[in-house]
């Protein structure tokens, strides 16, 4: 049987399931104002944060590289201080691409199987992924987290592996009541599962609840993509991905082969869910493959 996953070639593409190379010359970077001195900034792949003040500047994230001064710039409108760290939620080439640009005067901070993935030469979903330069790379690394005391808060970040990839991190600005998921969340629309880096549908369910126990309803949510969300929004994920789950589940323990089930799709309470990277039968597929996985 035919893979449709084979259909999806740039993470982080705003409304279609297959996309060619962008024109990066054509992406504007937003300035979103999430609260207090943190920032979500949306161009061409995963959402970005940034913590302004006088301590420096804090990236979350870096998209890609062609798009390395357009974000200095959307940064130099926040702030005059120099970006003093990028934090990497994950190894994938949309949130990582600009590593080496900022990592010239920048430190990269990141968890350590996200470093040994940049390294290396990586195949995701057919495409290969060339290691990093030098300078690209992470050079602070953490196992299960680690805390930035700057610009007046504490910026903690967390590892929450196997929902995404093996990699995940989460950052939460405490003062200001701000989560940067990476992709362990994306608001209103399928997420990608890289199943072939560790993740899995069936964790992601439980991460999400763990980021659940660490907001409250005023908390300003910046998800991997998507627009700015909250608690709520957070919420209706959960139910999604769990209303996918016991979907697939039922099917495959009536027999239904794969073919069915995208045929069947999901209840319509789902639709405009593929308004991403992901179509109803590219998620359906991800779904059937990670539950067919041992755990």
């Amino acid at each position: 049987m035919r893979s449709v996953l084979s259909g999806i070639v740039i993470m982080g593409a705003a409304s279609a399931h297959v996309v060619a190379q962008p024109n990066f010359d054509t992406v504007k970077i937003k300035t979103i104002h999430a609260r207090g001195p943190v920032y979500m900034l949306e161009g061409f792949g995963g959402n970005m944060g940034v913590s302004v003040g006088e301590d420096g500047t804090l990236l979350i994230d870096d998209q890609f590289a062609p798009l390395a001064d357009k974000i200095k710039s959307a940064i130099a409108g926040l702030t005059d201080k120099p970006t003093r760290f990028v934090l990497n939620t994950h190894w994938h080439f949309d949130h990582t691409g600009g590593n080496e640009a900022f990592g010239e005067s920048a430190d990269i901070i990141a968890h350590e199987n996200v470093r040994k993935l940049l390294t290396r030469e990586e195949t995701i979903l057919g495409r290969s992924i060339p290691p990093l330069a030098r300078q690209g790379l992470p050079v602070i690394t953490f196992r299960d987290g680690l805390s930035l005391h700057m610009n007046g808060e504490e910026i903690r970040v967390t590892y929450l592996p196997g929902g995404h990839t093996d990699g995940d991190a989460v950052v939460f600005f405490t003062k200001s009541n701000v989560l940067h998921t990476g992709d362990i969340m994306t608001a209103g629309r399928y997420p990608f599962v890289d199943l072939d880096h560790g993740g899995s549908v069936q964790r992601m369910v439980k991460n999400v609840d763990k980021l659940l126990a660490m907001i409250d309803k005023d908390t300003r949510v910046i998800p991997g993509h998507g627009p700015l969300a909250s608690k709520k929004d957070m919420i209706l994920f959960k139910a999604m991905l769990q209303d996918s789950l016991d979907t697939v589940r039922r099917a495959i323990k009536a027999g239904q082969s794969l073919e069915k089930i995208r045929k069947a799709g999901l209840p319509d309470k789902w639709s405009g869910w593929d308004k991403g990277f992901l179509s109803t039968d590219q998620w359906l597929e991800l779904v059937y493959s990670s539950v067919q996985r041992p755990q």
